[in-house]
């Protein structure tokens, strides 16, 4: 009979694998599975990744391997198979089998939803790597995490693609969940929100059941982090649930984390009622991470994953973190193919060899960026000459656009101070640096002056 993998039994079995293979197979290739379910009848035992390539790697290379630990661990002989799923799948497949188990599986009501997506218990406030583009955000998340709807309620956080609002989402509803067992969190996207508003409103003609549903599941959870709201947006009757769910929660004392690709004010297609209240209290932006940022966070990964971090493994990240400023996903995606790479060839790695690896990052036709190309684009994007900004003239037309040029240079070259200054008309290098500190605090303040820059940045590259 099909039954659940028992925790302790999964544990005992990569127990057994690491004795066999090195800690970097392990960590790459087995650490990433996880247990669906095993049949002592047959022999079957089911394994699942989000990854083919893992799987891949295993079939060819380290299924005798795991069939043996499996063996060893369950007494009997076993055959693992793998199957490629995500995390919402596999977690629906582990709980199908926990009800085989216990014998206890029961037909869904008529009025049941989907299941919340289940927090990841690898994205917790110990991996997640500080630094000036996101301190704020990171302090507000704790301390939420630990007096849920007591200091900051509701918070809103925003940011790019792959900056670690995702993580800290996570983060808090592990942290709670590890302190009080007991309190309800409920972590779903606003994309699923919607899914499940537009099936129970499909319905609502022949029975209420689904409506009720919905209203019981997000209207009496102790703290609801919901992602990407801007989904949303254009979508009047979520909108409409949204909000009053939204205020049921607020007077209840429940707490709410909401994130988003813009600021509140930014989301325009969103009924005026909720941008209004997404800014009652706490709203927090996260930026693309500085060089020391992205550098201490390719090195936690490259830890994680078991790589040693020799001189040639050093240099590498330093490459790669000069050449991904924008997406923390990218940026340990790309560590991870180099790693999964020396894996593979089982010899040491260069730093040619990895830039072979990442040809997407390591371009050899990038043309360079010059402090040059950087005032010629900036020049046009606020349509002054190149000969203003080098002047002496201190209009605030022309003043932001070379405080903007200044900024640019030197983050986006390897020009000095003091040559950045000689470069626009001979200033000292306190200037350049007046001139950086003020786009920089901008940025920080201001999320339309940071999407200028980031703008102008993706253009230059």
């Amino acid at each position: 009979m099909k039954q659940a993998v028992d925790p302790s039994t999964w544990k005992k079995i990569l127990s057994e694998i690491q004795k066999k293979v090195t800690d970097v197979s392990y960590r790459t290739w087995f650490l990433p599975f996880r247990p669906i379910e095993m049949d002592p009848d047959t022999g079957s035992f089911v394994i699942a990744a989000a990854d083919q390539m893992r799987i891949n790697m295993i079939s060819m290379h380290y299924l005798p391997v795991l069939n043996d630990a499996v063996s060893s661990v369950c007494k009997g002989k076993y055959k693992v198979t793998m199957k490629l799923m995500n995390e919402e799948e596999m977690s629906d497949a582990a709980e199908a089998a926990a009800g085989h188990k216990k014998n206890t599986l029961k037909p869904a009501p008529a009025g049941a939803l989907k299941q919340e997506f289940f927090l990841n218990p690898r994205y917790d406030f110990d991996n997640f790597i500080v630094g000036p583009n996101n301190n704020y955000a990171h302090a507000v998340c704790l301390a939420v995490a630990e007096t849920p709807a007591r200091v900051y309620n509701p918070v809103f956080i925003y940011g790019g693609s792959g900056l670690g609002k995702t993580h800290l989402m996570h983060a808090i509803g592990n942290f709670i969940q590890k302190k009080n067992p007991k309190m309800k969190v409920l972590y779903v996207s606003s994309e699923m929100f919607t899914s499940e508003f537009i099936e129970a409103t499909r319905e609502a003609r022949q029975s209420n059941a689904k409506i009720n549903a919905l209203k019981t599941k997000y209207r009496t959870v102790d703290v609801l982090l919901i992602d990407d709201i801007q989904f949303i947006e254009g979508k009047e009757g979520t909108q409409n649930e949204f909000f009053h769910t939204f205020n049921t929660l607020y007077e209840l004392e429940k707490q709410i984390v909401i994130t988003s690709d813009r600021h509140p004010s930014k989301l325009t297609d969103l009924d005026e009622r909720l941008t209004s209240r997404f800014q009652w209290n706490i709203v927090a932006d996260i930026q693309p991470p500085d060089f020391e940022t992205r550098v201490a966070i390719l090195r936690n990964k490259a830890e994680q994953q078991g790589a040693e971090l020799d001189d040639v493994m050093l240099k590498i990240i330093d490459l790669i973190a000069e050449k991904v400023k924008f997406n923390i996903r990218e940026l340990e995606s790309a560590l991870t193919r180099v790693i999964a790479f020396k894996v593979l060839l089982k010899k040491n790695l260069t730093v040619e060899m990895a830039k072979q690896q990442l040809p997407d990052i390591f371009d050899p036709r990038d043309v360079s960026i010059t402090c040059e190309t950087i005032k010629q684009t900036v020049c046009r994007k606020y349509n002054v000459k190149p000969s203003d900004i080098e002047s002496k003239k201190r209009k605030r037309e022309i003043t932001r656009p070379r405080q903007i040029a200044m900024y640019l240079t030197r983050e986006l070259t390897d020009m000095s101070l003091p040559k950045i200054g000689e470069s626009f008309g001979g200033r000292d290098h306190t200037t350049v640096l007046h001139a950086c500190d003020k786009i920089a605090g901008e940025m920080k303040t201001s999320s339309a002056t940071a999407e200028e820059i980031k703008a102008l940045m993706n253009e230059l590259q």
